[in-house]
């Protein structure tokens, strides 16, 4: 699975959870019916899960009566703490290294890091007031004009 794919998989599978109300493990919502609601392969969703689940933001369990369930509400589950849950970023590369001696290469690197900086740090800004409850309630989550 691309990397690009994992944060939109873990928002909708949170989603997902929380509309099934799976909030114990009693209520655990299997893998695969979460991964025909994407839809995408039952594997893809047990990978982002596993990485949801170390985040601490659900539980699961392994089998065939496994599943996953939310440990929290989602209400408190903002989209910036998904997004670093799975190892997300803005997905803007890495600066490169330059070449010393060439009066633009020596100071190209310092300055596409600071602009990807800025640009993680207004993503993380802006996740952070989006909620995963927002996402199902249908709440306006576009860029504010």
């Amino acid at each position: 699975m691309s990397d690009s794919q994992k944060f939109p998989v873990a928002a909708h599978a949170l989603a997902y959870l929380a509309h099934k109300n799976a909030f114990s493990a009693d209520r655990a919502v299997a893998s695969a019916e979460l991964a025909a609601s994407v839809p995408t392969n039952p594997v893809v969703v047990r990978r982002v899960t596993a990485m949801l689940g170390k985040a601490g933001l659900i539980g699961a369990r392994a089998g065939a009566n496994g599943g996953a369930w939310l440990l929290k509400s989602p209400e408190t589950i903002t989209l910036d703490v998904v997004l670093r849950a799975v190892n997300g970023c803005a997905h803007l590369g890495v600066a490169p290294k330059g070449v010393k001696g060439c009066p633009v290469g020596e100071k190209i690197p310092d300055a596409v890091r600071g602009a990807m900086i800025a640009a993680d740090t207004a993503v993380a800004e802006r996740l952070s007031t989006i909620s995963v409850a927002d996402l199902l309630s249908g709440a306006s989550v576009e860029a504010a004009a």
